[in-house]
C-alpha cells in the first residue's frame, strides 16, 4: 500500500488552500502533519480520503489514479477531534458499526470488536453507552471504530487536542504501539512541535498550504530547510538574531562581539541570521564557549513543569526553556548563556546555511 499526492493543489471560493503539494507516504508507515492552525492539514487529509477533490494534481493508492473516487469506494477511516460516536448505540455497536455497513459476519464482528476493544483498554465499557464514558473513553471508541475496519489509511486529525496532559501521553504512547505491526498508513495532524516529537515516525511540516520538509522526525528537527521550519518545529519557536561574519569574529547588532567558531570559519563574511532553540540557552554556563549576555526579564510564563523565560536587552529578544517553576519580576536583570558551537546559520533570505550537532539527549 502506498500513498502519492502528485501536484496536487486546491483552492475554494478562489481562496489557494494548498499549493503544488509533492507528497509520497508507505505501506506501514505512521506520518506526521505538523503545521499551525489553517495551514492546510485538514484539507490535505480530506483530499486522502476521498471526501473532496483536489483542483488539480493526482492522488494515487498502490499506483491507482483515485483522484476523484468518493470515500465510500476507498478503504480509509478517520477519527476526529470531537468524540464522534452515535450517542444511542452502545460502546461494542458504536465499534461494530463500519463492520456491519461492509456486511461482515457476526462471529467476525465479534472476534474483531473485542480484539480491538482489548487493544485500546475499553473492553469493560462495551456495553455502556457513549454519554456514559469520561472523555478519553470517549475518543478511545472513535479510534476503535476506526481501527477496527482494519483500514489501508487511517487518518487522525488532531484526535488529542480535546484531552488533559495525562491522557494525551497515554494514547500517543499506545498509538506509536498499535501501528508498529500493521501493515496501513497512519496520518497523524497536529500543532505542537512536542507531540510530533513524542510519536516519531515520518513529519512532514505544511506551513500556508505548502509542504516546507519532510523525512524522518529526528532528521527534520535537527536539520530544518529555512526559517519557517525551523520555526515551526520548535516549541517555543526558534530564537533569531540578525548578525555578521567577519575574518576573526561574528558580531550581532554590532554590539556583541564574539571570536569565530571553528564550525562557523568557512562561512562567507557577510550577514546573517543565527538561531538557537530556547532549551539551549540557559541561567547558568555549562560549556567552554558558552557566550554572556546580560538582559532583563520580560516575562516569566509557567507552562507545566517549565517556564518560558522571556529576557530582552534593548537590541533583541530571546525565550528560554527552563525546567521547573521559576518566578521572575518584570525588569529583573539577568545573565543568560548561548551556546556558539548550537548555532544555527541562515542567509537573508531564511535558507539554512548551517545547522549544528548536538547529542539527541540534549534537543
Amino acid at each position: 500500500m502506498s500513498l502519492v499526492l502528485k501536484n496536487v493543489s486546491h483552492e475554494v471560493g478562489g481562496e489557494k488552500y494548498l499549493d503544488n503539494v509533492n507528497l509520497t507516504l508507505e505501506s506501514g508507515s505512521f506520518n506526521v502533519l505538523l503545521g499551525r492552525t489553517l495551514a492546510g492539514k485538514t484539507t490535505l487529509m480530506r483530499l486522502m480520503a476521498g471526501l473532496e477533490k483536489p483542483t488539480s494534481g493526482q492522488i494515487f493508492m498502490n499506483g491507482q489514479d483515485v483522484t476523484g473516487v468518493a470515500v465510500q469506494k476507498r478503504n480509509v477511516s478517520m477519527v476526529y477531534q470531537q468524540f464522534i460516536n452515535y450517542p444511542n448505540l452502545t460502546v461494542r455497536e458504536n465499534i461494530a458499526s463500519p463492520l456491519r455497513l461492509s456486511k461482515v459476519t457476526e462471529t467476525e464482528i465479534n472476534r474483531r470488536v473485542k480484539e480491538t476493544a482489548d487493544m485500546l483498554q475499553i473492553s469493560q465499557y462495551l456495553d455502556r453507552l457513549p454519554l456514559e464514558l469520561s472523555g478519553g473513553q470517549q475518543q478511545r471508541t472513535s479510534m476503535a471504530r476506526a481501527l477496527v475496519k482494519d483500514a489501508s489509511l487511517i487518518l487522525f486529525d488532531e484526535p488529542l487536542v480535546n484531552l488533559d496532559y495525562k491522557l494525551r501521553e497515554e494514547l500517543r504512547s499506545e498509538l506509536r504501539v498499535l501501528f508498529e505491526e500493521r501493515k496501513s498508513i497512519a496520518v497523524y495532524a497536529t500543532t505542537e512541535a512536542n507531540e510530533a516529537m513524542a510519536l516519531g515516525g515520518v513529519t512532514t511540516l505544511v506551513h500556508e498550504g505548502r509542504i516546507l520538509q519532510s523525512g524522518a522526525v529526528n532528521q527534520v528537527y535537527r536539520g530544518p530547510k529555512n526559517i519557517e521550519a525551523a520555526k515551526l518545529f520548535c516549541e517555543p519557536p526558534i530564537n533569531l538574531i540578525e548578525g555578521q561574519i567577519t575574518h576573526d569574529e561574528v558580531s550581532f547588532f554590532d554590539s556583541i562581539h564574539f571570536p569565530l567558531d571553528e564550525k562557523l570559519k568557512d562561512l562567507p563574511k557577510r550577514k546573517f541570521i543565527f538561531g538557537v532553540k530556547p532549551s539551549h540557552i540557559g541561567l547558568v554556563p555549562k560549556n567552554d564557549d558558552d557566550l554572556e549576555l546580560p538582559m532583563k526579564v520580560e516575562l516569566a510564563e509557567i507552562s507545566g513543569s517549565e517556564t518560558y523565560l522571556h529576557v530582552y536587552n534593548g537590541q533583541f529578544s530571546l525565550i528560554l526553556q527552563l525546567s521547573g517553576v521559576l518566578n521572575y519580576a518584570i525588569e529583573t536583570p539577568v545573565n543568560v548563556y548561548l551556546p556558539i558551537h548550537k548555532l544555527f546559520v541562515f542567509d537573508l533570505n531564511g535558507l539554512t546555511i548551517k545547522v549544528p550537532t548536538f547529542d539527541m539527549e540534549n534537543l
